[in-house]
C-alpha cells in the first residue's frame, strides 16, 4: 500500500492507495484542488468546508453533464488573470441557494420535492 501526499486547497493531505495508483490519484487530487480553488477565486473567502462543498458540487455538476450527454466542449486553457468568470460565480451561488433549500427541507423533515 503506498501513501501520496495530497493539497487540496489550503491544506496538506495524507492518503493511502493500492500501488501503482498514485499518479492517477494525484490527477483526480488536482482536478477537486482545481474545483475547491475555482471556488474560493469565484466566491471570495470561504470556510474548508464549504471550499470542498463547492467544490464537489462543482464536479458533480460537470459529471452530470457528460452523464446526461449535455457536457460542454473543452474550454482552451485561460491565463491565470481571466479566471475569476462571473459566469462561475453565479453557478455557485445557484449551486448554493439549491443545497441552502434542501438542507432547510431536511431540517424541516420536509420530502425533497
Amino acid at each position: 500500500m503506498a501513501t501520496v501526499d495530497l493539497q487540496i486547497g489550503s491544506r496538506r493531505y495524507s492518503v493511502a492507495c493500492r500501488d501503482g495508483e498514485e499518479d492517477h490519484l494525484r490527477a483526480t487530487a488536482a482536478l477537486v484542488d482545481g474545483k475547491a480553488r475555482e471556488a474560493a477565486n469565484a466566491l471570495g473567502s470561504l470556510s474548508e468546508a464549504r471550499q470542498l462543498l463547492f467544490a464537489s458540487l462543482l464536479l458533480a455538476d460537470q459529471l452530470h453533464d457528460v452523464q446526461s450527454g449535455n457536457a460542454p466542449s473543452p474550454a482552451p486553457p485561460v491565463a491565470q488573470e481571466e479566471q475569476h468568470d462571473p459566469a462561475v460565480a453565479n453557478a455557485l451561488e445557484r449551486l448554493a441557494e439549491r443545497m441552502e433549500v434542501l438542507a432547510a427541507r431536511l431540517e424541516d423533515g420536509r420530502p425533497n420535492a
